[in-house]
């Protein structure tokens, strides 16, 4: 298994994992409002085969260190913890987007409800991450064989399932991704060691992945619109999932080889704070784009798409630098021990287990 230096370069890819994220919302966000297209339109287009398979298939690589766990343990750290963060921050999002937008209590109220069943927002990757992880350890119960559940996730990615009940629907799309950062993982770790140690080979091997995958994405009558990304034949079945795969290590070796130059250390800096950045860059980002699209200044979609992008990406980490200093608001991203599961480790009721004397 490889050395402590691994988290270097996982935490820098979450970093540019969640800044394609974000991107993706402000991009988005400003083309549907100035209806148009800009820069960053075509970036988020050319990762679309990756964007999120790589986020999933990034969370899934440790979870072979705690899945053999007791259940109890188990479902406080790895699904309890998310869905913690999901409703406290669908809650406030529902309450500033929906309340304070039309105060509208009954609405606010409805969309509550509805968070349950229906993943909301931009919030459904913390949602489905709480899904994916108690399959895993069904499965894991269960010894079904890694083939078999990666064989039939697979499956369920080639074959589109759209049923319209977004919680069926993501599954299907992105439950191959976080099972294969799982089952995969030491290979993924080999890759990454190989990578770093020939990196000129890497970096052109990175070069050619990437005209690759442009080459798929924007031709076959491919589309480049201010609210989504039709893509060409990178949308083809298998070819698809291909392209994700290999986005997916690209973005890990990227991350491994940026984390050697001194002056990337702010981009491990950043992905070791990507959940604080997930869960809160929406509201900052609608609110900016709203105010810089009020005062009528600037109207060019490359620019306010930049602009917005770089407030979301701020603002998180202005507010978690407060709560640091002052102390208030840590429940914001930190789970409370009322929060835990009983008994559980980091709740009130836990018991250290004492120190068994060496023989």
């Amino acid at each position: 298994m490889p050395n402590a230096n691994r988290l270097d370069w996982v935490d820098a890819a979450k970093g540019l994992s969640i800044i394609l994220v974000v991107m993706m919302h402000s991009a988005y966000g400003v083309g549907e409002d100035l209806n148009g297209v800009g820069v960053l339109h075509y970036i988020i287009g050319w990762a679309a085969p990756f964007r999120m398979p790589e986020f999933f298939l990034i969370s899934g690589l440790f979870l072979s260190q705690v899945i053999a766990r007791p259940w109890l343990h188990y479902t406080d750290r790895r699904v309890v913890h998310y869905l913690y963060f999901y409703a406290l921050w669908a809650v406030l999002q529902i309450a500033f987007k929906v309340g304070l937008g039309t105060g509208d209590v009954g609405g606010v109220a409805t969309q509550i409800l509805w968070a349950v069943v229906e993943p909301y927002g931009v919030l459904w990757f913390i949602y489905m991450l709480a899904v994916y992880s108690l399959v895993a350890k069904v499965l894991y119960s269960l010894k079904v064989p890694h083939w078999a559940a990666f064989g039939a996730a697979a499956l369920l990615q080639i074959f589109p399932v759209t049923t319209g009940i977004p919680l069926v629907d993501h599954f299907a799309a992105y439950s191959v991704y976080f099972y294969a950062g799982y089952a995969f993982a030491p290979l993924v770790f080999r890759i990454v060691a190989a990578a770093q140690e020939r990196p000129a080979l890497s970096t052109v091997a990175l070069l050619a992945s990437a005209v690759i995958e442009g080459i798929l994405v924007f031709s076959g009558g491919a589309t480049v619109a201010p609210r989504h990304m039709y893509m060409g034949y990178a949308a083809l079945p298998v070819v698809h999932l291909v392209l994700a795969f290999v986005g997916a290590l690209a973005v890990c070796v990227t991350a491994a080889l940026l984390v050697k130059l001194p002056w990337m250390s702010w981009l491990r800096w950043l992905g070791e704070r990507s959940i604080v950045i997930y869960l809160s860059f929406s509201i900052p980002m609608a609110a900016s784009r709203t105010l810089i699209l009020k005062t009528g200044l600037i109207d060019d979609v490359s620019v306010v798409s930049v602009l917005v992008m770089t407030i979301a990406l701020v603002s998180p980490l202005v507010l978690y630098w407060l709560i640091k200093r002052t102390g208030w608001g840590k429940f914001l991203f930190e789970r409370p021990a009322w929060a835990h599961i009983p008994g559980a480790p980091g709740s009130r009721s836990y018991v250290k287990p004492a120190a068994v004397p060496a023989e």
